[in-house]
């Protein structure tokens, strides 16, 4: 299984503007701009948005090894706001390579590498 062919057929993702930039066997990226269709009531990025962002890291690391694997549970801290214009940066590395129940972490910073949100995800891997 080719993740980025996963991660590319992700079209709520895509939708929300996110996209995979890096990924390997490490570590992932995933990179998004803020715009007005991500502000929430306040005039700040919607968290779903930065949620979205994040798990999308999470999920192109945990399938990096080439098994399906599915998100089962995942937390989120929000730090700061971001705005429209904010390029967004969510990178996602190990807790846990786990064969069965894996677990990351992404960490969500602006272009100036301010803190957005930190996001943790564990998944579960489908045996074949």
């Amino acid at each position: 299984m080719d993740v980025l062919e996963l991660m590319n057929r992700d079209k709520f993702a895509a939708n929300a503007g996110c996209k995979i930039t890096d990924v390997d066997e490490r570590h992932a990226v995933a990179e998004m701009t803020v715009t007005s269709e991500h502000l929430n009531g306040g005039g700040v990025c919607q968290g779903g948005a930065l949620f979205t962002l994040g798990d999308l890291a999470i999920a192109a690391l945990v399938n990096s090894g080439g098994r399906l694997t599915f998100g089962i549970s995942n937390n989120i801290t929000f730090v700061s706001s971001a705005n429209v214009g904010d390029h967004l940066r969510a990178e996602a590395v190990w807790v846990a390579d786990h064969h069965k129940i894996p677990s990351a972490e992404a960490r969500v910073t602006n272009q100036e590498g301010r803190l957005i949100c930190h996001i943790t995800g564990m998944g579960y891997r489908k045996t074949t």
